[in-house]
């Protein structure tokens, strides 16, 4: 078994978590091997977590909890661990929508992430091939913690766009879909959020080829996330940056204006009510 090694917490959340995972099994007196057989995970895991070697899962997290007899200490931790495991590009992203100082957004097929509720957000993640359930719970963790910036002292002006097909598409079925767009018209309230739809029988859109986001952030250049096929991009080349608003107001062009838009969305909750 590899010689426990001083972890700087401040290396990153994996180092600070296994720091904060000795500690507390040290504090209640038991070893690796006894915190194993208590967690009911194996004992050259919880070495490797403790060496920031390995990423923990919440069920874990929670186990540990128990045993230590804790109300959080570690749990707090989860948003930061599950942020590290996303993809490295979409990390970037990210950073810079949370300190954007205005977001503009098209999805031609689902509701945007930072408007999605709980219920939307996990029938969206679980329809991913494979995925577990504590991986879906990892990536439902992320994607609600990315509405915080909402609750910022100075929130993003926010302009989405939004394909009408998204407000019929039966994502979790229908207790599920009246209660997101219930959801939607309480965050419409905000008169720093708005969103447009594009009316489904207009046919074939410049926006079909993929979703996008467009962030503003004060004294930097715009930067774009270029959705595609589950993958996406992050970058500020000027070109791409440019070709992107283009897109956008082309998109918006099409769109019905918000009061219209949000008269549609009233109306999908009653058909989805009955």
């Amino acid at each position: 078994m590899p010689a426990p090694k001083d972890l700087d917490p401040d290396a990153g959340p994996l180092a600070l978590f296994g720091y904060e995972l000795r500690r507390h099994r040290e504090a209640s007196g038991l070893s690796q091997e006894q915190l194993a057989r208590r967690v009911r995970f194996s004992n050259s895991l919880i070495g490797q977590i403790e060496r920031a070697d390995r990423r923990p899962s919440r069920t874990f997290i929670e186990r540990c909890e128990e045993v230590f007899g804790l109300q959080g200490d570690l749990l707090q931790h989860w948003p930061d661990l599950t942020r590290e495991a996303s993809p490295r590009w979409f990390r970037t992203w990210l950073e810079i929508e949370g300190e954007a100082d205005a977001i503009r957004s098209w999805e031609p097929l689902l509701l945007p992430g930072l408007l999605q509720t709980e219920d939307y957000a996990r029938a969206v993640i679980s329809g991913k091939p494979g995925a577990t359930p504590d991986q879906v719970e990892e990536a439902l963790t992320v994607r609600m913690a990315r509405q915080k910036l909402f609750q910022r002292s100075n929130p993003p002006m926010y302009w989405a766009v939004i394909d009408e097909g998204v407000l019929r598409r039966p994502i979790g079925g229908p207790a599920v879909m009246r209660h997101q767009l219930e959801h939607l018209l309480e965050v419409l309230e905000s008169p720093r959020v708005s969103l447009q739809v594009v009316p489904f029988d207009l046919g074939a859109t410049t926006g079909l080829s993929g979703a996008f986001a467009i962030a503003q952030l004060r004294g930097a250049p715009d930067t774009v996330y270029l959705e595609s096929a589950g993958t996406g991009q992050v970058t500020d080349r000027p070109e791409e940056v440019h070709a992107t608003n283009l897109r956008y107001e082309a998109i918006r062009g099409d769109a019905h204006p918000q009061r219209t838009s949000t008269d549609m969305i009233r109306e999908m909750v009653r058909v989805w009510t009955s």
